[in-house]
């Protein structure tokens, strides 16, 4: 006989949803890494966020944006990030919803500056109240000038490499790896460009939108920092110019290098020939005149050749080919 044993189920305690928030001066900061639907869904709950935006932030794909509400802002922003392993750039997205007592931001964890801004906002409470005291929009210019400053390191890790791809291409030997350089450099500055232009029409256009969230004037702060962003951005075109500059000179470089090895080696299949040819007559088992029974034919055959190189040399010295 079967017996069967009921379990009584116990409810599993629900999972911590993956976000922290501060509060300071009446206003309050969020801060998700990594968001899932758990996280949007509480979002969905407890602000009165359009559904489509918080889908805007799990996609991998959303162009930078702002949508305006009545009584919030949506933000699609993206910054570069550098890979030291794989020496890649590539962009990371950070979504904000901003409204008069809160700020909200999502991403991947990946944009160090954002990172450590909150960390330094939990720990210090100078630092917390200096950042919060003015309002969200003030928050959300703090957040984005340390995105927008930490840009410029990576342009200038681009500019090293630039200059070490500069010195390789004028050592003959590394010519080989320059080419892969070049590549590279190419693909970070189309990839830093991409990320950099949809930007600079999102924050120029940020600040008469976001006024009505902070009691201070902040016409100043972003139009410094939108002159960072043109500073990137003329920076990203001197760049390109320069890849392209040591891409027509490794290219002429490495057209020069193989004419050179083509010219010697027609001196050297010229020089040969006529003594191919000598070598190729005395060798013929026939009688030739007072070399015939002589012991020194092969000496009289060497001066012969040595003669000939020496005249086809002076020859080609005096017109100037080597």
């Amino acid at each position: 006989m079967a017996v069967s044993k009921e379990v009584k189920g116990k409810k599993e305690p629900e999972k911590k949803l993956n976000l922290e928030s501060l509060t300071d001066s009446g206003l309050t900061w969020i801060d998700i890494e990594r968001p899932t639907d758990r996280e949007t869904d509480y979002l969905a709950q407890n602000y009165p966020f359009h559904p489509l935006d918080l889908d805007d932030c799990l996609s991998r794909i959303q162009r930078p944006k702002i949508d305006e509400y009545e009584d919030y802002l949506f933000l699609v922003l993206h910054f570069p990030i550098f890979n030291q392993e794989s020496r890649v750039t590539a962009s990371s997205q950070v979504s904000v919803f901003i409204g008069t007592d809160y700020l909200i931001t999502l991403h991947k964890g990946e944009l160090k500056p954002l990172v450590k801004l909150f960390r330094e906002c939990q720990i210090d409470e100078e630092s917390r109240q200096e950042h919060f005291n003015q309002g969200s929009a003030y928050l959300l210019y703090r957040v984005i000038d340390r995105l927008v400053d930490y840009c410029l390191p990576i342009l200038s890790k681009i500019g090293d490499n630039i200059e070490q791809t500069e010195g390789n291409i004028f050592a003959s030997r590394l010519i080989p790896r320059a080419i892969e350089d070049i590549s590279m450099l190419r693909r970070d500055v189309i990839s830093f460009r991409r990320t950099i232009w949809p930007m600079r029409a999102v924050i120029g256009s940020l600040e008469p939108k976001v006024r009505r969230f902070t009691p201070m004037d902040l016409t100043v702060y972003f139009g410094d920092m939108i002159d960072h962003v043109d500073k990137i951005w003329d920076g990203l075109d001197e760049y390109k110019e320069l890849i392209e500059s040591l891409n027509d000179t490794h290219d002429s470089l490495a057209t020069n290098r193989t004419n050179e090895v083509v010219r010697m080696l027609t001196i050297i299949a010229t020089i040969l020939l006529p003594i191919t040819v000598v070598a190729s007559i005395f060798g013929m088992n026939i009688p030739l005149g007072p070399f015939q029974n002589s012991p020194y034919s092969a000496l009289y055959v060497l001066i012969i050749c040595l003669l000939i190189v020496s005249g086809m040399l002076y020859f080609f010295r005096r017109h100037h080919w080597i």
